[in-house]
């Protein structure tokens, strides 16, 4: 981000290419794929781009990307007067390449690319299942690749609660998934 604060277009082509999918992921999964999330998704791009003359390396740039993001869902959730929205679609196509994360058996039969679409389908699901605050810390964790403090600070908690909220987002995620096997 300081390479493209400082005038170098192409290092703003590497941060996409870094963190679109996560950032995408991150917003899907806490607006839904109703047409928002595109539509949130270009807007937070372009607040970086507005916002890059005041970058300042106090954080990593995972962190000060996903406080926009955050910041900009809490803003289209006052101004839609709705919480946010579960989309199970989402496990059709923005995930797909969650799917491709799994552990891949050597051979790719229909049968066994069925199960591991149907294993990604349901860790999706359960993903979903968790109640806001700590789908919202799941995900940060995971999409956003951040410490127990910087989501605590974006989220303006205790490092102590956004670790409760983890540890209980991780136990009924491995109580829901246990329910597949």
């Amino acid at each position: 981000m300081l390479a493209y604060k400082n005038g170098d277009a192409a290092a703003f082509e590497v941060l996409y290419g870094r963190w679109r999918r996560p950032l995408f992921r991150y917003v899907a999964h806490q607006c839904g794929h109703d047409g928002a999330s595109d539509e949130l998704f270009q807007d937070i791009w372009l607040r970086v781009v507005n916002a890059r003359q005041q970058y300042e390396a106090a954080a990593k740039f995972s962190t000060w990307l996903f406080r926009i993001a955050h910041n900009r869902l809490v803003d289209h959730w006052r101004s839609s007067h709705r919480a946010p929205v579960i989309d199970n679609a989402l496990a059709d196509d923005e995930d797909a390449d969650f799917t491709a994360s799994i552990p891949s058996p050597e051979d790719d039969r229909p049968d066994r690319l069925a199960e591991r679409k149907a294993m990604a389908e349901h860790i999706v699901a359960a993903v979903h299942s968790l109640p806001d605050v700590q789908r919202e810390t799941f995900l940060l964790s995971q999409d956003g690749n951040m410490s127990l403090e910087e989501i605590a600070s974006l989220m303006n908690v205790g490092r102590e609660t956004v670790k409760s909220r983890l540890r209980y987002a991780l136990g009924k995620l491995r109580q829901e998934l246990s329910k597949w096997r």
